[in-house]
Parts: structure tokens; C-alpha cells; sequence
């Protein structure tokens, strides 16, 4: 049974302000859960789920380690983020920030990405290429919003996702190609390919700040525009990551 104090604190971690004070955050769904047992089982502290749901994962139930607690279809509406809940919730601890060395491959640079359905496409797109460190700079949405850890599909749980100004990043970083999208780059077809390199990919709207253009030791251009002002930045991530990690 779920309590009023339980409800009223998993509506609190919908909030970024409650999020960080409590270090917790919320997963919805079979998948991000079976994800989760997978690659976090640690920092799951708690479980919600229907009757039903568990009736078929006795697994879950029966292991020791995680704390169930069982709810109705009702309750369950009082606590999801979702429009039509889902059989599961969990609660889970925030990951200690990362300390990342060496930064091999590809890493990605978010320049002020805002909206969370485009981070966590972002994230699901470099775990399928196998990237993973990503590094927020500035004004970039909060990593453990709902709809972000959503988007993400599970991919969350295998990057490092981490926050730092960008300049001052890539000035830690001396000698690693910086790569950015530009109008007035190279086409693709043209450039060099570069198997170390951090990716700058800019805001939805305004693209990428001048202060971190002007880090940028090479520039392409996605052939295509003619008629569109610009490619959504999660789709134009996808295309400069395909391009990154294919041979020239």
C-alpha cells in the first residue's frame, strides 16, 4: 500500500530543486527497470508496482537486496509522470559523479541543449555507437529529468554524463581535434575523419555560442538545407556521429 507521505515524496523528485537535495530520481517502466537491474542494481532504492506486474517478475519479489512495495492501478496514477501509467516505478540513487581520465574516441559537447526528449535521444544515439562520456556545458537541461531519463530508453545507465563549462573543458584538453557543426564548414564528404575528437553539437534554436565556436579546430556542414534553416540537434548528433565513426 502506498502511504501519503510516500506519494507526496516521489511527486517531490519530479522536480530538479528536490532531486538534487534528496540525490534521488525516478525510472518508469519495465525496460528502463530491467536496465536498470542490469547496470545500477545498487542504486535502486525502491520499488512501486501493480499486483499483476509482479504476479509475472517473482524474481523481483523474491530478491532479497530490492524493497517492493506494492500498488494499485490508482495509487499508481498518483506518483507516474506519464499520461498512461506505467506497471512500475523505481526510485533511484544518483550516481557518484564521474572522475574521467582520458577521454578516447569520440566525446560528445553539448552547447546549451534545453529540451530533455533531445538529451536523451542524444544519449540513446551514442550508446549505440558506443560513445560514453558526454559533457553538458552550461544551461543544459538537468540529466535526471523525467522525460530525458525516458527518451533515453536505458542508454543513461552506461554513460557518463557530465556537467562542466565547455571552454574551460576543451582547454583542459589540449591536442584533441574539436569538431562542430557550421554553415560555413567543410562538407562532409570532404573532411578529414578523425578517430579521437570531442563533438560539439549546439542549442535547438541558436546553435552553437560564439565562445565555444571559436574552440573549434574543425568545421563541417551537412550537405542538404537548401529550403530548412537547420536540423533538429539530436538528428544532426546522429549524422556527424555515423559520419565520425565510419572509415573515410
Amino acid at each position: 500500500m502506498l502511504s501519503k507521505t510516500q506519494a507526496k515524496y516521489i511527486q517531490t523528485l519530479y522536480h530538479k530543486k528536490f532531486r538534487e537535495q534528496s540525490g534521488q530520481y525516478i525510472i518508469e517502466g519495465p525496460k528502463l527497470l530491467s536496465e536498470a537491474l542490469l547496470y545500477k542494481l545498487t542504486d535502486i532504492r525502491k520499488i512501486y508496482a501493480i499486483p499483476e506486474w509482479l504476479k509475472k517478475n517473482p524474481a523481483i519479489t523474491s530478491n532479497n537486496h530490492l524493497e517492493v512495495v506494492e500498488v494499485n492501478v490508482d495509487e499508481m496514477k498518483k506518483i507516474t509522470a506519464l499520461t498512461t501509467p506505467s506497471a512500475v516505478l523505481a526510485i533511484m540513487q544518483m550516481p557518484v559523479k564521474p572522475a574521467v581520465a582520458a577521454f578516447p574516441g569520440i566525446t560528445l559537447l553539448l552547447d546549451t541543449i534545453q529540451d530533455p526528449g533531445n538529451l536523451g535521444t542524444i544519449v540513446r544515439t551514442a550508446d549505440w555507437f558506443g560513445i560514453k562520456n558526454i559533457i553538458c556545458g552550461e544551461g543544459c537541461v538537468d540529466g535526471y529529468h523525467p522525460k530525458m531519463i525516458q527518451s533515453t530508453m536505458g542508454s543513461i545507465f552506461r554513460m557518463n554524463l557530465i556537467y562542466q563549462e565547455l571552454t574551460s573543458f576543451i582547454d583542459q584538453h589540449p591536442g584533441i581535434p574539436v569538431i562542430a557543426s557550421s554553415l560555413e564548414g567543410q562538407l562532409l564528404d570532404q573532411a578529414k575523419h578523425e578517430k579521437q575528437a570531442f563533438l560539439i553539437i549546439g542549442n535547438e534554436s541558436k546553435g552553437i555560442s560564439k565562445e565555444v565556436m571559436d574552440k573549434a579546430t574543425l568545421k563541417l556542414r551537412i550537405p542538404g538545407g537548401d529550403e530548412v534553416e537547420s536540423l533538429n540537434a539530436a538528428v544532426a548528433a546522429g549524422i556527424l556521429i555515423y559520419w565520425l565513426m565510419v572509415d573515410s
